[in-house]
């Protein structure tokens, strides 16, 4: 017995004789059969060559072995009459049948699988094979199609009256003129066509079948022997001649086998099985008056599920296979005797098992049909399969549930081919990113977004700076690995949400979404990315022994600037890409000049705080808190900048910076360390010797892992008395991780730490979390207290904060106190603690004493 490593010898060794021989032929024309079936085959009427997605392959291979074609127009009945008597050497666009091998010869590989579909005036005129019932049925003469609905009709007693036709054209005539009812024709044929004739295709699907070149019967063996090696060649390429030729002719979706269609085919299949499975139930019935009839009917069912290349199957409700067809027997390596009883343990791997186990399940406990799609791998396999399975639930005539029956198509192939068309349509070969036609799709919806919910957007064009001379001098290879280094960078720095997309040649776009709503503080996150992609960029690497250190130029265009179409905002921000060049590239530009200043300062506004860290430019003031009794309470910290060439920079101006750019963490620890070395200044100070300090905690700051230890660490360098540091935090800080900031504020507090809620009222704060937040004081917002003379709403949420205060047992203080009557009406709604102009501005360390001493004397 020949091993398989024998027989593989021997085929190659057979192909490479056919070769051989045929290399020696000195005729080398080739003639060929072309019946018109767009998109597979068409004639070229200008060079009068095949055409369409199998000429075109055919016509590659023959420039490949400098054959020349000669087409031979024809109909489909006539071509193939021609091939049998040997007037052809090949005719594309034939599909393999046991009747057909005896008169002609096929290659090995199939060009490609297709199927055909049923097509009507009426969408709902079929829904099973079983309404062919009566109808007129327009179909290719001599074809695969008209042998397997012939065989469909007689095996189930269908009478149907077919209509023979030359082409899948003359068939639509047909139905759509009315002298058939439906009509029969490829999946590929029918897409193109079926809306110029006013037809609809059919739930009505045949089975797929392999499309060949055919020969002459005993001859072109050398050639279809070459193109078996083109086909197998091709095929192991995605960047093949092959997928570039089905994918121009597909359109990127047409060649497809989609979801819907394997739905439609699955779902004629288990339609005909439960029509079958009734109908034998109906016979058995009759037995005893019927007998042949039923063994015929029988024979005519088993005849048709074996043909069907779907694996088919019945389960009891106890999981056991009870029938199966011989596609299954195919795919375990069992015979059927040894298949039935057992259960899927017996022939899957554990995670097959159990995935098939849940889907059968779910069919037998609720009654209900079910499509699921799964990867199988059998016992012994190295590789795994998918499959589209359709389960039904069986019933016994009193409708209890006796088992199921299920259809499961093998889509590994299409899966594989559609993955590689997806591949090759949306994404770049060289680098993986997005391709212009997805980048302009994710635009798109992008910008669809930002103006339905207000988040502001950006493009940014990348370009790099003289990457021609890179290639010049280190050749194009450098210049692919260059690409795809700067690719690999960039990505690093893009979130999720966010498309990095390769738009040719040496030109990069990111496409940022939901930056913040408020535009000057987007202005300055997108400067702020491109500051660090530029960075990234211009880190040098080494190539064959040469450092090379890229540069690039980056034009930024916002949504909010245009509120354009992709294109137009992809050609703003080239425009400005174009402007940072000409300023000296290695830099950024924004499309609006303006905003171009505006980042501009805010990148200088960070230079200056970072600058200012280093050279303690930073100050504190402190404003006193007093209660009705005008005694002193306490003083809240408050951070100033003095500027060595702008003066005094006011807080709202450079702490939005900070906390964007992360320098809220340097500056935060430095507030804090310089409140508690001041705590210690002032410990024999007549009137602040015992006075508590408020420092406000940032949201990074405090969502900071080590935020406690840090609060920790300063107390213990400074020496500071715990209980007289109050950390002020605001309730937009409570919207996330509301446990971990309960962890932390527990553990600070057990320290001798205490903590006010700032600015309440005005942010997210739910009662329920509330009450648990180990506090002291409520702060309410200035804001509520500026109107609250004049605006019932804001005298009615005060009385709120200050009852609410009183029930959890919190001092309430009311900030931004500016007037007596402010002040008197606070006090008659119940609140005794006040900060603001009225009693102090804040003062730097010096002049709040001598204001101490004043206000004493």
């Amino acid at each position: 017995m020949r091993t398989a490593g024998s027989v593989v010898l021997v085929f190659a060794l057979l192909l490479a004789l056919s070769s051989f021989c045929f290399a020696e032929k000195t005729e080398k024309t080739v003639v060929v059969g072309v019946y018109v079936t767009p998109p597979k085959l068409l004639l070229d009427p200008d060079t009068g060559q095949p055409t369409g997605m199998l000429g075109d392959l055919l016509v590659r291979i023959a420039w490949e072995e400098g054959w020349t074609l000669k087409a031979v127009p024809c109909q489909w009945e006539q071509c193939l009459q021609a091939l049998r008597a040997g007037e052809l050497d090949l005719m594309p666009d034939v599909a393999k049948t046991p009747q057909r091998e005896l008169q002609i010869s096929y290659h090995q590989e199939p060009v490609f699988r297709s199927w055909s579909q049923l097509f009507s005036r009426q969408s709902d005129l079929l829904q099973s094979p079983m309404d062919l019932e009566g109808l007129r049925i327009a179909v290719l003469s001599d074809s695969i199609q008209l042998q397997y609905l012939e065989q469909l009709v007689s095996g189930f007693g269908i009478h149907a009256t077919f209509l023979k036709v030359a082409t899948h054209g003359e068939a639509f005539a047909a139905a759509a003129e009315g002298r058939a009812d439906v009509a029969v024709a490829s999946r590929l044929f029918g897409h193109l066509h079926a809306g110029q004739y006013q037809l609809q295709p059919t739930p009505v699907v045949l089975q797929p079948a392999g499309l060949y070149y055919a020969a002459p019967k005993g001859k072109g063996t050398a050639l279809q022997s070459r193109i078996d090696y083109w086909l197998t060649t091709w095929k192991a390429d995605e960047n093949s001649p092959y997928y570039e030729i089905l994918h121009r002719w597909s359109g990127g979706s047409t060649f497809s086998r989609s979801d819907r269609s394997l739905l439609w085919i699955l779902g004629g299949v288990s339609a005909l099985l439960i029509t079958a499975l009734l109908f034998v139930v109906l016979l058995r019935r009759s037995v005893k008056e019927k007998t042949q009839h039923l063994q015929q009917s029988e024979q005519r069912l088993q005849a048709v599920l074996a043909s069907v290349e779907a694996c088919i199957f019945i389960k009891g409700t106890d999981y056991r296979y009870q029938y199966v067809n011989p596609s299954i027997c195919e795919l375990l390596g069992q015979k059927e005797d040894d298949i039935l009883g057992q259960d899927d343990a017996a022939f899957f791997m554990p995670g097959t098992v159990e995935q098939f186990r849940e889907e059968d399940r779910k069919v037998l406990e609720t009654g209900q049909r079910s499509v699921d799609e799964s990867v199988s791998r059998v016992i012994g396999s190295d590789e795994s399969r998918i499959f589209l399975s359709v389960k039904q639930p069986l019933r016994n005539k009193q409708g209890e549930i006796i088992g199921l029956v299920g259809v499961a198509t093998d889509i590994t192939e299409r899966r594989r081919a559609e993955q590689q068309l997806h591949q090759l349509s949306f994404y770049d070969s060289l680098t993986g990113l997005p391709n212009q036609q997805l980048l302009i799709d994710r635009l798109e919806h992008a910008l669809t977004n930002s103006a339905r919910h207000g988040f502001e957007g950006a493009v940014l064009f990348i370009d790099l700076d003289n990457f021609r001379d890179l290639n010049d001098t280190l050749g194009h290879e450098a210049g692919n690995q260059l690409l795809v280094n700067v690719a690999e960078r960039l990505s690093l720095r893009i979130r999720e949400g966010d498309t990095l997309a390769r738009f040719g040649g040496d030109e990069f776009i990111v496409v940022l979404e939901e930056l913040d709503r408020e535009r000057d503080q987007a202005v300055y996150q997108v400067g702020h990315l491109a500051s660090v992609l530029l960075e990234l960029i211009n880190d040098p690497f080494e190539m064959d022994g040469q450092v090379y250190t890229p540069s690039a130029s980056i034009g930024i265009a916002l949504f909010s600037d245009t509120r354009q179409r992709a294109s137009d905002m992809i050609k703003w921000a080239e425009l400005a890409m174009y402007e940072a060049k000409a300023t000296g590239r290695k830099r950024y530009c924004f499309y609006d000049p303006s905003m171009q200043l505006q980042a501009l300062t805010r990148t200088e506004l960070e230079a200056g705080m970072r600058r200012a860290l280093g050279r303690g430019e930073f100050r504190l003031h402190y404003q006193p808190q007093y209660d009705d009794n005008h005694r002193l309470l306490g003083l809240e910290s408050l951070v100033r900048w003095q500027h060595p060439e702008r003066g005094m920079v006011p807080p709202g101006e450079f702490i939005p910076v900070a906390e964007t750019s992360g320098l809220i963490m340097p500056l935060g620890r430095w507030i804090l360390q310089e409140a508690c070395e001041q705590l210690v200044r002032w410990a024999d100070h007549p009137q602040l010797a015992g006075v508590s300090i408020a420092v406000n905690i940032s949201a990074q700051q405090m969502h900071d892992s080590g935020f406690v230890d840090t609060v920790m660490e300063v107390l213990e360098l400074t020496g500071a008395d715990a209980r007289l540091l109050k950390l002020e935090l605001t309730e937009s800080l409570l919207v996330k991780n509301i446990e971990q900031i309960i962890d932390k504020m527990i553990a600070l507090r057990a320290q001798g730490v205490g903590f006010s809620l700032d600015d309440f009222g005005t942010g997210y704060s739910s009662l329920s979390y509330l009450k648990r937040l180990p506090l002291d004081q409520l702060k309410i917002d200035q804001g509520f207290v500026r109107d609250l003379l004049s605006d019932p709403n804001d005298e009615a949420i005060v009385r709120t904060i200050i009852a609410l205060g009183r029930s959890l047992d919190l001092a309430v203080i009311a900030e931004g106190v500016e007037t007596e009557q402010q002040q008197a009406s606070l006090k008659r709604y119940g609140c005794s603690q006040f900060q603001g102009y009225l009693f102090s501005r804040p003062l730097p360390t010096g002049e709040l004493e001598r204001f101490l001493s004043e206000s004493e004397a």
